[in-house]
């Protein structure tokens, strides 16, 4: 299946569930393709009690009812994006801009993870930056590599950072609240450790983290203004 053809039917796809599942889709899905992964990114999607609850400063309720659906969303997306899109999905990720209604969903698609990507203007700092906030937070990334999907979005995908208590503490059911806190501090810790702005000489829209826990891989995701 050709690029325009999996972008249009994933667009389509996706719009659909998510109107199905949250009530209320997003006004604009706009998706980038590349060879390691396909990022859906959703503008303007929140609904008015979710609109509500943020309001009223109840963050971890709208996480909470967030993670439920998409828990049983994203085998069904997964599904649809391997079956009848022929995207060999091994991964998937998800997270949130609450305060402008953003969000992104990522599969990383199946591709010889430990060759390096193509090297960019920046690379090797970004991978320090990177590399000194997560060592505040968890282990130091066994692996880690970047790639620019395009002239707005950059990927950074880790391996190895998981500490045994995290292991511990998701076997005990309290993942949704680990990947909570833990979204909250690391984010922070990469707005106060990380200077990209002056790197790359573009301003940042967004940043988006989330794990994968059982394989033990992490991603992050910078978008950037026009």
């Amino acid at each position: 299946m050709n690029r325009k053809k999996i972008i249009n039917q994933a667009t389509s796809y996706t719009t659909k569930l998510l109107r199905n599942r949250f009530g209320k889709g997003p006004e604009a899905v706009s998706i980038y393709l590349c060879e390691q992964c396909i990022v859906l990114h959703l503008k303007n999607f929140l609904s008015p009690v979710e609109k509500f609850l943020l309001s009223q400063e109840k963050e971890q309720a709208f996480r909470y009812t967030r993670e439920l659906i998409m828990k049983s969303m994203l085998p069904e997306l997964r599904n649809f994006l391997t079956q009848q899109l022929d995207l060999k999905v091994v991964d998937l990720y998800y997270d949130w801009g609450m305060y402008n209604a953003s969000g992104v969903i990522v599969g990383l698609l199946d591709y010889d993870l430990y060759s390096q990507s193509e090297d960019y203007k920046g690379k090797e700092q970004l991978h320090e930056y990177i590399m000194k906030a997560t060592t505040e937070l968890q282990k130091p990334p066994t692996w880690i590599d970047s790639w620019w999907i395009n002239s707005k979005t950059l990927f950074i995908l880790r391996k190895g950072t998981t500490i045994l208590l995290e292991k511990e503490l998701i076997s005990m059911g309290y993942e949704h609240m680990l990947r909570m806190t833990k979204g909250k501090i690391e984010k922070a810790l990469l707005e106060q450790e990380t200077n990209l702005e002056p790197l790359f000489n573009k301003k940042i829209a967004d940043l988006y983290v989330d794990w994968s826990f059982e394989n033990d891989h992490s991603m992050i995701m910078y978008t950037f203004e026009e």
